[in-house]
């Protein structure tokens, strides 16, 4: 079984809003008294609490929000809790104690408690009909409802639906690696290039004169709050231009090709470099690599993750090894001569694993036959010529 979400914008109207704040606010109650509970039964009698405890301790309490909303929020307790003794157990750096919450963002409706009763309201229990953009029909059966709001006071539907793996075949049988990178948000091994949009960058000057007006504010006073207001509508039109270029790029990438290859980058680490941390924030590969995941799922082809491990030192004609400073944009192997701009040539390293997971990152041992492969894939794309943009 595989699960998919579907976001709908909602417009909830002024009464809607105020059930629907007061619900997050007895979320937030039910959360912190809940991890108070645990916190004294561990303390003074040696004991862990579960879901199915806290459920009980909750019957009769907080009538204002749906049970299921309650139970809901006992789950995320007991989650937490059980994640925590997990990361003991395995020794992990950072053990993450659960904390008590200053605000809830979203509530969710696990199993019941709303009903689609038009294409344009959707009847929430305790809150009443709201009306819904629904802008495409939701593909299996819907599981759950989450409601959400951002900072910027726009509310969200947000359903988990369950529906069948998929069993066909995607039509086209070709495969494509990808080197993303921030000079060129990504290049395939076919030779095209895509342009880093760098949504942040465009709108830094303008996000810089809204800082300085919040920090201008007296903290409390009605200014300071329409001031963060106007920042964060800005900070969310940013990730919606972030997310709208990666969900279209995404699904033209899985439309053409069956098979895609992409590096398995640990971003956490790589934001480490402060000189760069910001422009790898902005380009978001992560989300990128996620979304051509899930979309090759329901298109019947698939996403490969190979070793990025010397992928752009590596020469993909011959399989020299040589230092490849990141200043350096054109590859030029000592060996073979081979040259080529260095993300293209990354492009077809990470090809050549995904169809020889065995190849190992440095290149050593390679058979003669994996050699081969990987001339014929760069014989196959661009090499000498220049690159072509989406």
């Amino acid at each position: 079984m595989t699960l998919l979400m579907y976001k709908f914008r909602i417009y909830p109207s002024k009464k809607q809003r105020v059930r629907l704040i007061n619900s997050l606010i007895t979320c937030k109650q039910i959360y912190n008294e809940l991890l108070s509970l645990n916190k004294d039964a561990y303390k003074f009698g040696n004991a862990t609490l579960n879901k199915f405890d806290f459920n009980k301790y909750l019957s009769g309490k907080f009538e204002g929000i749906h049970s299921q909303t309650k139970q809901n929020v006992s789950d995320r307790v007991s989650k937490a809790f059980a994640n925590f003794f997990r990361r003991v157990k395995q020794n992990a750096k950072e053990k993450g104690f659960p904390r008590y919450k200053s605000r809830v963002m979203s509530i969710t409706y696990p199993q019941s408690g709303f009903k689609f009763i038009s294409n344009k309201h959707i009847q929430v229990s305790k809150i009443g009909n709201l009306p819904i953009i629904l802008h495409r029909v939701p593909r299996g059966k819907i599981k759950t409802l989450t409601i959400k709001i951002n900072k910027a006071n726009q509310w969200f539907a947000v359903f988990s639906c369950e529906m069948s793996d998929i069993v066909g075949q995607h039509p086209s049988k070709e495969k494509v690696g990808i080197d993303v990178g921030i000079e060129n948000f990504a290049t395939l091994s076919n030779g095209e290039s895509v342009a880093n949009p760098r949504h942040l960058a465009k709108s830094e000057v303008r996000l810089k004169i809204l800082h300085r007006r919040v920090s201008r504010k007296h903290k409390g006073s009605a200014n300071r709050r329409k001031s963060r207001f106007r920042l964060a509508k800005l900070y969310e039109r940013v990730s919606n231009q972030r997310s709208d270029f990666l969900h279209k790029l995404s699904r033209k990438i899985v439309t053409e090709f069956g098979t895609i290859a992409v590096e398995d980058l640990n971003v956490k680490n790589m934001v480490r470099n402060h000189h760069l941390a910001k422009h790898i924030s902005d380009a978001s590969w992560n989300n990128f690599i996620s979304m051509m995941s899930y979309k090759a799922v329901t298109s019947g082809g698939q996403v490969v993750k190979v070793n990025p491990r010397m992928t752009s030192m590596t020469c993909s004609k011959c399989r020299h090894i040589q230092d490849m400073p990141l200043a350096n944009r054109e590859f030029v192997c000592a060996d073979c001569g081979f040259s080529c701009h260095r993300d293209l040539n990354s492009s077809y390293n990470i090809l050549v694993r995904a169809d020889y997971p065995e190849l190992n990152a440095c290149g050593d041992n390679a058979s003669a036959t994996e050699q081969s492969v990987a001339s014929d894939v760069v014989e196959a794309g661009t090499i000498f010529g220049s690159t072509r943009s989406l």
